[in-house]
């Protein structure tokens, strides 16, 4: 089964919060074993000891074949937060993720369990790690219920003992059988993905048990019930190739710059100059990083010209894939650090793009001011809404600086949904991935008749388009 195979059984399946998806975390919703995120953060700050050096190493090389020995493993792991708070370990959490475990995130799971959420069933993620490790990452994905290995807390504080069973092998299976008797769930129609073959009384919990990049133990236990195998692409360390294809690709950037310069002076025009740059730019740089785009809906980018057009933001790739869509006549508004970037600073600024500060609304809504001359002007404009990039797929909240321009400018919204970009090219990544990228441009949007009173109301139904064109994915 593929990831279509499985997005197309969710959105024809049985419907409604009854059914419920759990979903294990390591190796199904993110690449590898997030736990030794935590242990490296701790090495590197000096605060493991020797003893719990050779602990952890014993243990890994005994490995996890039985419970008693993942009962033991953990109890060495836990130990060493004992005295630490919950805020504390919240935050480290929260950072570890921000900084590294987002970029292991499959991007396939993110749209599986997007997919169970617009079907309205009740998401699960289960894991024998702490809340601490995987609480962030599920707030990220918009997963309200977490089942996991509990840890003893005083005041507080942690204890650095396990507070009953832990959530492996039979453990994980209990809670999950718990959670379907608590909540109301049918089992029947339910489902379960995991990666582990200790997992297997896991996934046989409810009817639908689907092997998400299984190991050799589960891959033959799936085998033999017949199971359905999925199995993602994982984002993986980027190589010497991936090297190479960005060097070349910002390469092509900077021939293109000045490819486009040469013609514009040679033709006397500043436009002959910016649409050189912005077509050679693009087609040039995505080529030589192996990155393809598919656009679907690509008449909706000229249906109506002048436009506001906004994107979701993932990637610093964003800008070039809009122009290789846009192609001619845009500008955009983007925050005021660029404007001194060494690579694209000069280009931003030569194209006419506006920076604003972030940190200082007043003076982020005094620099917007001009935009609406520019859209009068006959040039459209690119905005971000969300204001910055995100570290998932996951839509964030959209500011209203993009709506009320369009608004004052009597020009549409046009929607560009951009979906994997974040896989070629993640927040925290300096090196290109190749793949395809694939747009959406969605039909324009009037927004003349909107006023300010009900302007939160319409941005939360461009929000959920968004959300729903991603989910629903691929375009018709």
């Amino acid at each position: 089964m593929n990831i279509e195979q499985a997005l197309h059984r969710v959105r024809t399946g049985p419907q409604g919060p009854e059914v419920a998806a759990f979903f294990d975390f390591d190796g199904t919703i993110v690449h590898g074993f997030s736990g030794l995120h935590f242990f490296r953060d701790r090495l590197l700050a000096g605060k493991v000891t020797a003893a719990e050096l050779a602990s952890t190493m014993v243990n890994g090389l005994r490995g996890t074949d039985s419970e008693a020995d993942f009962e033991r493993f953990v109890a060495v792991a836990f130990k060493a937060w004992r005295g630490h708070s919950e805020e504390e370990l919240y935050e480290i959490g929260q950072r570890l993720f921000m900084s590294t475990i987002a970029g292991h995130l499959y991007p396939e799971a993110w749209q599986l369990i997007g997919a169970h959420q617009n079907a309205g069933h009740t998401v699960v993620i289960a894991s024998s790690a702490s809340r601490y490790q995987i609480q962030a990452a599920a707030d990220a994905l918009g997963v309200e219920h977490v089942l996991f290995t509990p840890l003893e807390v005083v005041d507080g504080v942690l204890t650095g003992k396990v507070d009953g069973k832990s959530l492996w092998r039979s453990g994980k299976s209990d809670a999950t059988r718990a959670f379907i008797d608590e909540h109301g769930i049918d089992g029947p129609r339910s489902y379960t993905y995991s990666n582990g073959g200790e997992d297997a009384e896991f996934l046989a919990t409810t009817g639908n048990p689907t092997a998400t990049n299984p190991d050799r133990t589960l891959d033959r236990i799936a085998r033999e019930h017949k199971w359905p195998i999925l199995r993602f692409r994982p984002r993986g360390t980027p190589g010497v190739k991936e090297a190479v294809r960005t060097a070349a690709a910002y390469g092509g950037i900077v021939g293109s710059v000045w490819t486009g310069l040469g013609l514009g002076l040679i033709n006397r025009s500043r436009k002959t100059a910016l649409d050189s740059i912005v077509n050679i730019g693009s087609d040039v740089s995505l080529a030589l990083a192996g990155i393809d785009v598919r656009v679907h809906g690509e008449g909706n980018a000229w249906e109506h010209r002048p436009a506001v057009f906004i994107f979701n933001h993932q990637s610093q790739l964003d800008p070039v894939v809009l122009a290789k869509v846009l192609r001619h006549d845009f500008t955009g508004v983007t925050k005021k650090e660029l404007a001194n970037d060494p690579l694209f600073g000069a280009l931003l600024r030569f194209v006419g793009a506006t920076f604003i500060d972030r940190g200082n609304t007043e003076r982020a809504v005094e620099a917007l001011a001009p935009v609406v001359d520019t859209l009068r002007q006959g040039t459209s404009v690119i905005i971000a809404p969300e204001g910055t990039r995100s570290l998932t797929p996951q839509i964030g909240r959209f500011k209203k600086g993009a709506f009320r321009i369009a608004m004052e400018a009597r020009v549409p919204i046009v929607p560009v949904v951009i979906r994997n970009a974040g896989e070629m090219l993640w927040k925290h990544s300096t090196l290109l991935r190749s793949g395809t990228i694939d747009v959406a441009v969605l039909a324009p949007i009037d927004v003349s008749e909107w006023s300010v009173t009900d302007l939160d109301t319409h941005i939360a139904a461009v929000e959920d388009l968004y959300r729903k064109t991603l989910t629903d994915w691929p375009i018709e």
